[in-house]
């Protein structure tokens, strides 16, 4: 048996954002320059990605006060006296704020082996963003060649199952051999 940590490992290690989706009256430059202000006091992986990506659009970052990490869920902090919040559905649910008219977005999004983080503000989804880490080209061939050696391929990962299976399935490491 063999097991391989996802990010770095199997895949390039350098998330990038796939998609942007607006909700309601909110555009996808508000959206974006929230989340960066959120994400660019973060230590997180993925807060790179959303920095670099308001970096190459040439946009600016919004100035966030009381920044806080919630761990294992996302950040929070405020512009301009409005309290955000950034991350997963787990930090979502704690405020209250309804996300099951999303689901269908968050599913598609997530079976294409993309991280979906949902900004908020205390009361209504202002927008999901998409981020996803390339597989290394050589992955699937290794995978493979491990397989034929006959060990047994697995993958660790903190991404949710959805997103786990696709990367899973796009690396050859059958769903079966998935732990979360």
């Amino acid at each position: 048996t063999i097991i391989f940590d996802k990010t770095g490992t199997l895949t390039k290690g350098k998330p990038e954002v796939t998609d942007v989706l607006p909700i309601g009256s909110h555009d996808e430059d508000e959206v974006m320059e929230i989340a960066a202000g959120l994400e660019a006091k973060s230590e997180h992986p993925l807060a790179e990605a959303i920095c670099r990506y308001i970096e190459e659009e040439s946009l600016s970052s919004a100035q966030i006060a009381n920044f806080q990490a919630i761990p294992g869920h996302g950040v929070r902090g405020d512009v301009n006296g409005v309290t955000y919040y950034f991350g997963n559905r787990k930090l979502i649910g704690t405020l209250g704020i309804e996300v099951n008219r999303l689901e269908r977005k968050m599913r598609r999004l997530e079976e294409e082996g993309k991280t979906a983080m949902l900004l908020t503000d205390a009361k209504e989804v202002l927008g999901i963003i998409a981020v996803a880490d390339a597989i290394k080209s050589t992955t699937p061939a290794a995978i493979t060649a491990l397989k034929h050696m006959g060990l047994a391929v697995y993958m660790i990962t903190g991404d949710n199952m959805r997103t786990e299976v696709a990367i899973a399935l796009q690396e050859g490491i059958e769903d079966q051999n998935i732990r979360a």
